[in-house]
């Protein structure tokens, strides 16, 4: 949520039944990018893998919808303690809430709100499972999740969006989760890898993603679920920022996308659709803090410097030796940074706030305040992730056994298989099935 936004309707809202139906529109778009990003990582891993990923996503939307219930609105909504942290008792099991009580002073309901903010909590966790990819325990991963989302995701979510919290307040600009979710993430996911390691394999065996239509279609989704995660974010349009947001997302997106392709055509030689679903990704997240502050030509470069940045950067973990499965550090960290500090630069002054970037003629100040973002937020979870990550290891282990990781995550985990080739024919056919299964697994 941008700042300032509890401030900004009349002192005497009264309830909106159309910007209350529009946030209960946007909250189900947020809730479909989580299977949407299920598909996009489920794609680009290998076969005997690609349950399991689904599954790291899934499973978010049972455990942090709990939580978020018995006590994640309370910590990131309630009222402010310290700057650090927020606390409500009659947000917490959502029982002391009244039917029609209005969020601050907007024109939704708080159950709205709460519900809203609740899929973007859903889907932050989800994001850091691309870098684990066939390797870790899945009760030790839910667990993560859990611990995560109490002592990470919510107070940093305070830290940016909640009245009271110390970005906030330092007028850091982050309209839709730029810092919160995927620097949040991103940060996180170098913490956990830190601790469990490479893939058996890594730079050595081909790791290719086993179904590139699975990745388009998770890709496309999620393009078409952002517009809820960003346009609701102002939690209204009655003043039509919200229709910035959502044209500047799509603009960002598509430059991205380009910015990508082309990169890859000069580096590589060739135009691919995993490039496209990449690019598109990481100009949504590069637009996701800057959308209710840039121009449409600043999304233009905001997407566009953002998508080479992050097709050099999905290359830095062959350089660095650190096993990103999935590229959640190249485009979710990188991204996130690439965009919150962007505002520093092409910020306008004249949609969601007065603050300007560098290049309107507002000079370094809300460049500096970006940049206290990023870095802090950036430490926090990286440091905190590690922690727990470790903590996690040496009680239960994080890891699965190497024979299980060969074998294969889906059956070690879950006892079955994404693909049964071996029921499609009899004879000849059955068995030259089998044995490809059995090639595709090794």
């Amino acid at each position: 949520m941008p700042p300032g936004i509890l401030t900004l309707a009349a002192d005497k809202a009264t309830l909106s039944p159309a910007n209350t139906g529009f946030m209960l529109i946007c909250s189900a778009l947020v809730m479909v990018m989580t299977p949407g990003l299920a598909f996009f990582y489920g794609g680009m891993v290998r076969v005997k893998s690609v349950l399991n990923m689904l599954m790291m996503s899934f499973i978010s939307l049972g455990i942090v919808t709990i939580l978020w219930v018995l006590y994640g609105f309370g910590l990131a909504f309630g009222t402010d303690q310290g700057g650090f942290i927020g606390w409500d008792g009659h947000f917490a099991g959502l029982s002391g809430i009244g039917l029609t009580e209005l969020w601050g002073a907007t024109t939704i309901p708080v159950y709205v709100f709460a519900v809203f903010q609740l899929m973007f909590a859903i889907i932050t966790p989800a994001l850091i499972s691309g870098a684990l990819a066939d390797r870790v325990k899945f009760t030790a991963w839910a667990l993560f999740i859990a611990l995560w989302v109490t002592v990470v995701y919510f107070p940093v979510a305070h830290w940016v969006w909640g009245e009271g919290g110390w970005l906030f307040e330092l007028k850091v600009i982050d309209f839709a989760g730029g810092t919160a979710v995927h620097i949040n993430a991103g940060a996180a996911a170098l913490g956990v890898l830190l601790v469990v390691g490479k893939r058996i394999g890594f730079k050595k065996d081909p790791m290719r993603p086993h179904s590139l239509p699975l990745v388009m279609l998770g890709a496309g989704l999620l393009w078409f679920g952002w517009f809820g995660f960003n346009a609701g974010s102002w939690l209204g349009n009655d003043d039509g920022i919200g229709a910035v947001a959502f044209v500047n997302t799509q603009v960002a997106t598509a430059a991205a996308m380009l910015g990508w392709l082309a990169y890859e055509k000069l580096r590589h030689g060739s135009f691919t659709t995993l490039g496209a679903a990449s690019g598109a990704v990481a100009g949504l997240v590069a637009i996701t803090p800057a959308c209710g502050a840039v121009s449409p030509l600043g999304a233009i470069a905001v997407g566009a410097i953002a998508g080479v940045l992050c097709a050099m950067a999905v290359n830095l973990k062959y350089k660095f030796g650190y096993d990103d499965s999935l590229d959640v550090i190249g485009v979710h960290l990188v991204g996130g940074v690439a965009g919150s500090l962007l505002i520093g630069l092409f910020a306008t002054g004249g949609v969601q706030s007065d603050a300007k970037g560098l290049f309107y003629g507002g000079g370094f100040e809300q460049l500096g305040r970006q940049a206290i973002g990023v870095v802090s937020v950036l430490l926090y979870s990286l440091v905190v992730s590690y922690v727990l990550a470790k903590a996690i290891d040496l009680v239960m282990g994080f890891r699965i056994g190497e024979d299980e990781e060969v074998a294969g995550i889906d059956q070690a985990a879950h006892a079955e298989t994404a693909y049964d080739f071996t029921g499609a024919g009899g004879g000849t056919v059955g068995r030259l099935s089998e044995a490809l299964t059995k090639k595709v697994n090794a």
